[in-house]
């Protein structure tokens, strides 16, 4: 059994926000029927590197859906859209504020035809707030958000992390909201209602202690390069190979066992070093030693060495470390799957791991309209109709 069989979840979205929270309904089981642009598709299917033409980061994104092509622009497509949304449980979009509405498909008049309906709204700035009609990416999301600003070293252009972290955070918040308002229409007996995700908002929320300890004491956070400031001692440190190991000796306890294991007994012993506001203060002082002493040894010696100390460390990995790690194997992370042509294809495994109801692949990404026919056809719909401007 699924955790979210029996969900029926109409994803008008693309590209990144709205199809990963998506994605990770469908993955447990919701039933998610995709609106894409009858012309290209979701843009997503040609981002990054293509196989015959496909983006595999598709593969990906729209697993476990159904594909119904419909131009939103044509009244024909809005009316098939109003159609399913009259019996879908959740409604996924990530368009600009106001667009929706010019299509006839706003909140107002889906949940007036479909009072259970849930609308999860994915927008830069949110619904409402002087910025609601800014484009907005989840690049700035997450320079507003705050995460920019502390990246990359200090006095260098602030950098990206690599990945879209600011859509996949609104898509995450996207579903527990999602989740709790299923909850409480369910459990409650309450009604549908909006789920107002805003990316810089998922970012900012993710930032710690970053506006208490600018308001209590004017601090203003930045870059820090590899290092956590105000937490200590957490780094990368160079090996004598030329690898970076990260160190998370920051635990009282844990310190004390890295400084043995580093052959520094007098750092254990300090005891202007037995709590983090101590060490803080003489980070410099710990890292060098710390340093000094990975210097002396490979990476694989070093991470011997504090694995029998057990002291938080590790290599940084990179997809090639991943594809053949076996912590990663014996999790199902890397999961062997196959597209809609049947070319092989890794993908990664599905998260959260639920003991009873776990997530599964069940279906690949399908072709662009793969479902159209069969999807409008169970609802008396006539596919070419839905795509033109007469009636269907």
């Amino acid at each position: 059994m699924d955790a979210l069989a029996g969900l029926k979840v109409l994803e008008l979205g693309q590209l990144i926000a709205g199809p990963f929270a998506g994605k990770t309904l469908a993955d447990f089981g919701a039933d998610v029927i995709k609106i894409e642009p009858v012309e290209g598709g979701d843009p997503l299917r040609s981002w990054r590197l293509l196989r015959e033409g496909t983006s595999v980061w598709w593969e990906v994104q729209s697993r476990n859906k159904r594909s119904v092509a419909l131009d939103l622009r044509a009244a024909s497509g809005q009316a098939a859209v109003r159609a399913l949304a009259a019996e879908a449980d959740v409604l996924i979009e990530n368009f600009k504020p106001g667009t929706l509405e010019g299509w006839g498909l706003g909140w107002d008049a889906l949940h007036a035809a479909n009072p259970k309906l849930i609308m999860l709204r994915v927008s830069g700035y949110g619904q409402s707030g002087p910025y609601r009609d800014k484009p907005g990416f989840g690049v700035l999301g997450e320079a507003m958000g705050g995460l920019r600003h502390l990246t990359g070293e200090p006095g260098r252009v602030p950098v990206r992390c690599g990945v879209s972290i600011g859509d996949t955070l609104a898509a995450l918040h996207g579903v527990i909201g999602v989740l709790l308002a299923l909850r409480h229409r369910e459990v409650n007996g309450g009604q549908g209602q909006v789920v107002d995700v805003a990316l810089y908002e998922s970012v900012f929320n993710v930032m710690e202690s970053l506006l208490p300890e600018y308001d209590a004491f004017g601090a203003v956070r930045g870059a820090a390069g590899s290092a956590l400031p105000g937490i200590a001692p957490s780094n990368a440190y160079r090996c004598g190979d030329g690898a970076y190991v990260l160190i998370g000796g920051n635990g009282d306890g844990i310190f004390k066992r890295l400084m043995r294991a580093i052959v520094r007994p007098e750092l254990a012993e300090d005891p202007g070093l037995a709590r983090n506001d101590g060490r803080v203060a003489r980070v410099a002082e710990i890292d060098a030693a710390i340093e000094a002493w990975t210097l002396q040894r490979t990476i694989a010696e070093v991470l011997a060495a504090l694995d029998a100390a057990a002291v938080p460390a590790g290599r940084i990995y990179s997809v090639a470390d991943i594809a053949a790690d076996p912590q990663y194997q014996a999790r199902d992370m890397i999961v062997q799957t196959h597209d809609a042509d049947g070319r092989p294809l890794k993908v990664p495994g599905i998260v959260p791991k639920l003991s009873d109801t776990p997530g599964r692949l069940r279906t690949p990404a399908p072709r662009l309209g793969e479902h159209t026919a069969s999807v409008l056809a169970a609802r008396g719909w006539r596919t070419r109709a839905a795509n033109d401007d007469g009636p269907p």
